[in-house]
C-alpha cells in the first residue's frame, strides 16, 4: 500500500466516524519556542491548553514534521530520519478511552476492502501506563487482546507531556511483531526493534506540575474535561505494509536512493559508507522539498540554517560518491513527483522549489571552493603554533560564513591530520541559537512569563479587535502586567502592559508595525501605548507607560490610536500587495513573498529570486504599480472560507497560519491575497510609489525597499534638487548629466594615471643614487634608507626590486628601505640568491624591523613587507637590520 493510500485512508476513516479534517499545518512553527513543527500535535497545542476553542469537538489530520536534534545520526541507523508524516485524531472532551482505542483496532484489523490496513491482529501487541487498570481491560475485554500480548511500562515509556505544567496523561502504544528475523520474542517491553510502535493513543486527563525530566513531576489532579491525542508515524507503518525492513526502503524514500545511485552509480547496499550517504541524500533531498515548499529559504540562522544544513549535507553525500556536477534539481523533482499526490503544493511551486534549492547548490559549492582555501590557512596557522586541535572559533567561522556543515571541517581537518574543538564550536553554535531564541520571545513578551497573558486570556477571553472599521473607541482594561507580572495597578511613570476587551490598535503581525496612540481612563490617567503584540493568540497586549494618573484593572478606557501613523502603514501594506503582483507579474510565481515589513510611508519586500532583478525590470516593475494608482481601484476586504480563496486565486504568504474561515484583500482586479492588516480605500490615497532599489539577503531571496505617499515626494524632490545643481555645475540639461559626469569621470582617471606614473618615475629616479651608496657588510652589498614620505607600497616594493637588479653580481645583496605612509612607518626588503644562499631571508629580516617599529610583517624569502606603529624608530629599524645582517652573513 502506497503512502499516499495510507495517509487518505486515515482521513477518510476518521472524516466518516464525525471528524472535522484539518489540513496539515505549514512546518514553519507559529510558535516562538520552536523552529519547526517537531510533532503531530503541535499545531493543536492551543487547543489542548485552552487559549482558543477547537473547530470541532473531533479532529483529524495528517501533519507534516520535522525533527533535527539527532541530524549527524540520520543515515547512520535507518531509525533516524528529519521528516515524517504524523496521522492524528484528537477529541476535545468527547470520546475517550474506549473510543481511542476502538477506533484505532478497527482501523488497523480492518481488511483492505473495508478501508482498512488489514494488519493481522495476532501480530499486534499493546503497552499501558503501569496502573492504568481502565485500557488494560479496554483493550482485554472489549477489544479482545490476550492478556500475554498486553504489558505495563512506566512513566518513561507509557505517560506523556508537553514538558510543562500543564495537560497530560497515560499512554497507550500499539506494536507490531516484525518476527523473529528482528530479534527475540518477549514483546515491545524486551525488544522495540521487532516489536515496532506504530501508534501512540494519549489519554490527557490529568494537570502536571513543574519538575524536571519525563518522570520527575507531580500530578496536580484531573482536568476539567478528558482529551485524545493519538499519533501514528505514516512511514512506520508503510514499511510494515510495504513489507519493507526500514523506512529508507519505503515508496517515498526508495525512489530517492534510486535516482541518486543513477547520478552516482553507486547501488544500496554495496557498502556501509555508501549506504550512509544515500540514506542521508534521501532524507535530507525530501525534507529540503517540504521546507522550501512551506517558504523556508536557506540561511545562517533560525529555520533558514536548518535547511541550509541538511541541503549542504545531501549535496556533501553525493560528492562523496562520486557526482561532479549539480545533482539538486534532479533529486528534488524525484521528491516532487512522489510526494505531489498527498501535497498537490508541491507540484503547483515546482519552479519555485527548485529554483531555491538550485541556487543553494550553487552557492554551497562556490562556498566548498572559497572555504577550503579559509580552512587551508587555519589548518597552516594552527600547525605553525604547534598545535594539533582547530579551534572552534575557527570551525564556526566556517559555518557562519561560508556554510561549512561541522562534519565536513571534522573531515577535511582529519585530513591534514588535525582534531578540531567540536565543543567550543558547539558552544558557539548554541550561543548563537540562544540569541535567536531570546529575541523572538523578547519581542512577543517583553520577557514576561506566557502564563501570566494565558491567565487573562481564560479569564476574559480573546480581545475584540475594531479596527478595521474605527481608530478610536471604548473599552476596558482587563489585565494588567508591570514589569512582566500581574498588577492590581500602576502609577505614573510605570513601564504597562495593558490588556482590553476591545481594541482599535492592531498588534504587529503579518509584515505589519503595530499602532501606536494613547488609552484614556475617565479618571484622567493617560497610557502612551508605544507597541501591541501577541504573545498568545487572541490576546493584544498594548506595551507603554503611565504618563498622568494610576491606571487599574477594570477600569473604564477610551482607547485611540495614532491616525496618522496608522494611515501611513495602510499605504505601505497596500503598496506591498501591489509591488507582490507586479513582481509575479514580471518574474513569475517563482517571485513568491518572503516576508515583510509595513512601516509608516516605507517597506521593504522580500521576495523568491535565484539573481538580481536587472534595473530595467524594476523600473517596469514600479511603472506598472503607479500606473495602478492612477486607475483608482478600490481596495476591499471579505471574510470567506479557506478553499474559497484558494478558488478565487488569493495569494497566501508562506510561513503564515490560517484558519477555516479567512480575510481577503482584493485590489480591483490587480491583486488578491490572504491579509489580516489594514488598508487604503481606494489606491489612489497612496499617491505615489517609488522603489529605491533591491539586494540578496540570502541565498535564493531579495529584498525591494521602497517609499509611500508624502515620503516617496520628498525623496524625489530631493533628488530633483541634485540634478538642478549638477545641472549648474556641468552646464547641461538632465538628459545630458550621465553623459557629461562619464566623461568628466574618465578624464580624471586618465590624470590619475598619468599622476601615478609620474611618481612612480620620480620614485625609481632615486635607484640609481641609492644603488651607488651600496655599503659592504662582510662581504654583502647592503642598501639602507628612508625615501620621500607618501610612497606607497607598491612604488616603494618596485624601488626596492630595481636597486636589487642594479647590484646583483658577484656579491650577495640586501636592500632594506622604509618610508612613512598614512602617519605610519612601512618597509620593503629584498634580497637575492646569493644573499639567501648565506641565510639572509627578507622575511626574518623584516621582522626584526618591524619589532622595532611595533608591528610586525612577513612574506618571503626573497622578498618582504612589514610595517609598525612608530615612524621615530625608522632609524632604530634600519640599525636592526644592518646587525642582523652582520650578525648572519
Amino acid at each position: 500500500m502506497e503512502s499516499a493510500e495510507i495517509r487518505r485512508r486515515w482521513l477518510s476513516f476518521f472524516e466518516e466516524r464525525g471528524h472535522a479534517v484539518v489540513p496539515s499545518a505549514s512546518l514553519i512553527a507559529d510558535d516562538p519556542t520552536l523552529l519547526l513543527v517537531p510533532a503531530g500535535m503541535v499545531p493543536f497545542k492551543p487547543y489542548f491548553l485552552g487559549e482558543v476553542k477547537p473547530p470541532a469537538p473531533t479532529l483529524t489530520s495528517v501533519q507534516k514534521c520535522v525533527r533535527t536534534p539527532d541530524i549527524e545520526e540520520v543515515g547512520k541507523t535507518t531509525r533516524h530520519g528529519t521528516f515524517f508524516q504524523m496521522c492524528g485524531n484528537f477529541s476535545f472532551g468527547d470520546y475517550f478511552k474506549e473510543g481511542a482505542i476502538t477506533y484505532a483496532w478497527e482501523l488497523l484489523t480492518s481488511s483492505v476492502a473495508d478501508g482498512g490496513y488489514g494488519l493481522e491482529p495476532e501480530k499486534l501487541w499493546i503497552t499501558v501506563y503501569l496502573d492504568d487498570d481502565e485500557a488494560e481491560q479496554i483493550w482485554r475485554e472489549k477489544i479482545g487482546v490476550p492478556a500475554e500480548r498486553i504489558q505495563r511500562l512506566g512513566k518513561k515509556d507509557n505517560f506523556w507531556s508537553m514538558g510543562v505544567p500543564g495537560p497530560c496523561g497515560p499512554c497507550s502504544e500499539i506494536n507490531y511483531d516484525r518476527g523473529p528475523e528482528f530479534g527475540a520474542e518477549g514483546g515491545p517491553a524486551v525488544n522495540d526493534e521487532r516489536y515496532v510502535e506504530i501508534w501512540n493513543l494519549v489519554f490527557m486527563q490529568y494537570e502536571r506540575g513543574a519538575g524536571d525530566g519525563k518522570e520527575d513531576f507531580p500530578i496536580l489532579g484531573d482536568l476539567p474535561s478528558k482529551n485524545i491525542d493519538t499519533g501514528l508515524g505514516l512511514e512506520r507503518l508503510a514499511m510494515i505494509l510495504q513489507g519493507v525492513r526500514n523506512m529508507y526502503e519505503t515508496d517515498t524514500l526508495r525512489v530517492v536512493m534510486d535516482k541518486a545511485t543513477e547520478l552516482t552509480g553507486v547501488r544500496y547496499g554495496a557498502a556501509q559508507g555508501t549506504d550512509v550517504s544515500l540514506r542521508v541524500v534521501a532524507d535530507h533531498i525530501r525534507t529540503s522539498a517540504m521546507l522550501i515548499g512551506d517558504g523556508v529559504t536557506p540561511g545562517n540562522e533560525g529555520r533558514g540554517y536548518v535547511l541550509r544544513r541538511i541541503m549542504r549535507r545531501a549535496i556533501r553525500n553525493m560528492r562523496l560518491m562520486g557526482a561532479t556536477g549539480p545533482v539538486v534539481q534532479d533529486l528534488i523533482g524525484v521528491v516532487i513527483d512522489t510526494m505531489g499526490e498527498q501535497y498537490p503544493e508541491l507540484v503547483t511551486d515546482r519552479k519555485r522549489i527548485e529554483t531555491v534549492a538550485l541556487a543553494e547548490e550553487a552557492a554551497f559549492l562556490k562556498a566548498v571552493k572559497g572555504g577550503t582555501n579559509i580552512l587551508d590557512t587555519a589548518v597552516s596557522e594552527t600547525k605553525a603554533a604547534g598545535g594539533t586541535v582547530l579551534s572552534g572559533d575557527k570551525a564556526f567561522l566556517l559555518h557562519d560564513t561560508w556554510g561549512f556543515p561541522i562534519d565536513l571541517t571534522l573531515e577535511m581537518a582529519a585530513e591534514q591530520g588535525l582534531a578540531v574543538d567540536e565543543p567550543g564550536f558547539r558552544r558557539l553554535m548554541q550561543e548563537q541559537r540562544d540569541r535567536a531564541k531570546a529575541d523572538a520571545r523578547a519581542k512577543k513578551t517583553g520577557h514576561a512569563d506566557v502564563s501570566a497573558y494565558r491567565e487573562i486570556a481564560d479569564g476574559s477571553g480573546a480581545t475584540e479587535f475594531t479596527g478595521y472599521a474605527t481608530t478610536q473607541g471604548e473599552s476596558t482594561i482587563v489585565g494588567l502586567l508591570v514589569n512582566g507580572v500581574s498588577a492590581p495597578a500602576a502609577s505614573e511613570g510605570d513601564e504597562v502592559e495593558v490588556v482590553l476587551d476591545r481594541t482599535p490598535f492592531y498588534a504587529e503581525g503579518g509584515g505589519q508595525l503595530a499602532d501606536q496612540g494613547r488609552i484614556r481612563l475617565d479618571s484622567g490617567a493617560v497610557i502612551e501605548i508605544r507597541d501591541v503584540q501577541q504573545p498568545v493568540p487572541g490576546v493584544s497586549v498594548h506595551k507603554g507607560s503611565v504618563q498622568v494618573g494610576e491606571v487599574t484593572v477594570g477600569a473604564a478606557a477610551y482607547a485611540a490610536i495614532d491616525i496618522t501613523r496608522r494611515r501611513a502603514i495602510a499605504r505601505a501594506h497596500s503598496a506591498t500587495h501591489l509591488t507582490h503582483q507586479a513582481l509575479r507579474d514580471a518574474l513569475g510565481p517563482t517571485a513568491a513573498q518572503a516576508g515583510s515589513e509595513n512601516s509608516p510611508g516605507r517597506f521593504r519586500f522580500d521576495f523568491g529570486s535565484p539573481n538580481a532583478v536587472p534595473g530595467s525590470v524594476l523600473t517596469d516593475v514600479e511603472q506598472k504599480i503607479n500606473d495602478v494608482l492612477s486607475r483608482e481601484l478600490d481596495v476591499t476586504a471579505e471574510i470567506m472560507s479557506i478553499d474559497e480563496a484558494k478558488k478565487q486565486g488569493a495569494i497566501a504568504e508562506f510561513g503564515e497560519k490560517y484558519g477555516e474561515r479567512v480575510r481577503v484583500v482584493t485590489i480591483g482586479d490587480f491583486s488578491k491575497e490572504l491579509c489580516g492588516g489594514t488598508h487604503v480605500a481606494n489606491t489612489a490615497q497612496l499617491g505615489l510609489v517609488k522603489l529605491l532599489g533591491e539586494s540578496s539577503i540570502g541565498s535564493g531571496v531579495r529584498r525591494v525597499e521602497a517609499l509611500v505617499g508624502v515620503d516617496a515626494y520628498n525623496f524625489l524632490a530631493k533628488e530633483h534638487t541634485v540634478v538642478a545643481q549638477l545641472q549648474e555645475l556641468v552646464k547641461g540639461r538632465p538628459e545630458e548629466l550621465p553623459e557629461k559626469i562619464a566623461s568628466m569621470l574618465g578624464k580624471l582617471k586618465d590624470a590619475e594615471k598619468e599622476i601615478e606614473k609620474f611618481r612612480a618615475e620620480k620614485v625609481l629616479q632615486a635607484a640609481a643614487g641609492l644603488a651607488a651608496g651600496a655599503r659592504d657588510v662582510r662581504g654583502v652589498a647592503v642598501v639602507t634608507g628612508q625615501v620621500q614620505d607618501g610612497t606607497g607600497a607598491d612604488d616603494l616594493r618596485k624601488l626596492v626590486l630595481d636597486i636589487r637588479g642594479r647590484l646583483q653580481g658577484d656579491r650577495p645583496v640586501v636592500v632594506a628601505l622604509f618610508t612613512v605612509a598614512g602617519g605610519r612607518p612601512l618597509t620593503v626588503i629584498a634580497t637575492d640568491d646569493a644573499a639567501r644562499a648565506r641565510g639572509l631571508k627578507a622575511g626574518d629580516l623584516v621582522r626584526a624591523a618591524a619589532k622595532t617599529l611595533g608591528g610586525g610583517g612577513g612574506g618571503k624569502p626573497d622578498v618582504a613587507q612589514g610595517g609598525g606603529q612608530d615612524p621615530a624608530a625608522i632609524g632604530d629599524a634600519i640599525a636592526a637590520v644592518e646587525r642582523l645582517v652582520g650578525e648572519t652573513a
